[in-house]
């Protein structure tokens, strides 16, 4: 079996997800406050996991709930949790991955696809991918996907768990331990929870997608370029990068890793800049910056991000733009007179 599946073996990656309360309370108030959706429907649950979400989905009143998960975890968990559950009736936990699922010969597709695929700044994993598969295999040209929607942020940001942190440790300044420290993490993104006053600004979206008529492909490149305007002073040390999922429903539900929000077991991920780019920012200080999120060509489960620094003083700015470079100002000021004429 694919490694990556016998590693959700491990109960302690179940525990992690199950603890995450925003998560869990995300995934609950969607099934369950849109019982309406899910009456007498069939429904499929790509990497049903220990397979609560199938719990859900019975519980709202769904008549048929394919529960198909490819690790071992279907026998070994997610069986025993419908049994506990009296929902065997309803609920089958079928272990397959989904690419190698086959529906019964006489059954329909299914009228929703619930799945809980989401990584690290989102596509980390690839789950997506299966996903997808599922959707163009499965579901009903009228069905829903649960979640239906998601949106990538950016912001610049500053990282005082690997910056400031290091001055003062117990009356010792640590600084050239820090230096050496971020230079061995620089070859990765850093996973970490930052807090609201570390970003630089609220974020803006770096890729939306409408998980109903996104293509696979779409998801092997994805280049972002941008200027924005810093709308707190502070340290710029690098990229904070988080993402929400929306779900559909009368009651709307989307289920946010933003630094704003909650903390989640996603938290955020943060690239790192090198020390000679860091510096100090003003309010309404242009930062211009390329990142492309491309899939790794050895492991397509794994993506490389890059980060470039561009020159805000060459690179287009977005109208209006309410740095306080020049022409941007003249520009605000002709739009507001415009506005008032």
């Amino acid at each position: 079996m694919n490694s990556y599946f016998t590693e959700y073996e491990n109960l302690e990656v179940h525990e992690l997800m199950l603890k995450d309360r925003p998560r869990q309370e995300a995934y609950k108030n969607a099934i369950l406050k849109n019982k309406e959706l899910f009456k007498d429907k069939v429904v499929l649950d790509v990497g049903a996991g220990t397979g609560i979400l199938s719990a859900f989905c019975a519980q709202a009143g769904a008549r048929l709930v394919y529960a198909v998960e490819a690790s071992n975890l279907a026998t070994k968990v997610a069986l025993d949790l419908i049994e506990d559950n009296g929902l065997t009736e309803v609920v089958k936990v079928i272990h397959s991955q989904i690419e190698e699922f086959v529906l019964p010969a006489t059954a329909e597709k299914v009228d929703i696809i619930v799945s809980e695929w989401m990584g690290f700044y989102l596509l980390h994993e690839g789950k997506l991918d299966s996903v997808l598969y599922a959707r163009d295999h499965f579901l009903k040209p009228d069905g829903q996907m649960f979640p239906s929607e998601c949106t990538i942020y950016v912001s610049p940001c500053s990282v005082p768990t690997l910056f400031d942190y290091w001055q003062n440790i117990d009356g010792v300044n640590m600084e050239r331990f820090a230096s050496k420290l971020r230079l061995q993490k620089s070859t990765r993104p850093e996973i970490a929870h930052l807090k609201p006053e570390d970003l630089l600004h609220e974020g803006i979206v770096f890729h939306w997608m409408n998980l109903m008529d996104v293509d696979a492909k779409e998801l092997d490149e994805i280049r972002f370029k941008e200027v924005v305007s810093t709308q707190t002073a502070g340290k710029h040390q690098g990229f904070c990068i988080w993402f929400d999922v929306r779900f559909p429903g009368d009651e709307t539900v989307t289920l946010s890793t933003s630094p704003h929000a909650p903390e989640t077991h996603w938290k955020q991920c943060v690239v790192v800049l090198p020390e000679e780019n860091c510096e100090i920012l003003e309010e309404k200080s242009p930062v211009a910056f390329q990142i492309l999120m491309k899939r790794n060509a050895n492991d397509s489960r794994k993506y490389n991000l890059e980060v470039e620094l561009l020159d805000p003083n060459i690179e287009e700015h977005p109208v209006p733009c309410s740095c306080h470079m020049t022409k941007c100002i003249l520009t605000e000021a002709h739009l507001k007179m415009m506005d008032t004429s």
